[in-house]
């Protein structure tokens, strides 16, 4: 996952502040919307690389009952 990618395209902008050796030091500014989409960005990420926990698995068979 590439999160300064995705803060980039949900709006944000990184900027690089400083670089000591190969270590850089960046900062990220945006609106809450931009915020927001980018939230949104890394929960879509999360729900698509992990796999349901067992509480989950549960949880999800229940709603499907009621």
């Amino acid at each position: 996952m590439d999160i300064l990618k995705i803060a980039e395209s949900s709006g944000l902008l990184v900027t690089l502040d400083g670089k000591i050796g190969r270590q850089e030091y960046q900062s990220v500014y945006g609106s809450i919307t931009a915020l927001s989409r980018f939230a949104n960005a890394i929960l879509e990420y999360a729900n698509i690389k992990a796999p349901l926990s067992a509480a989950d698995e549960v949880q999800n068979r229940s709603s499907i009952v009621n």
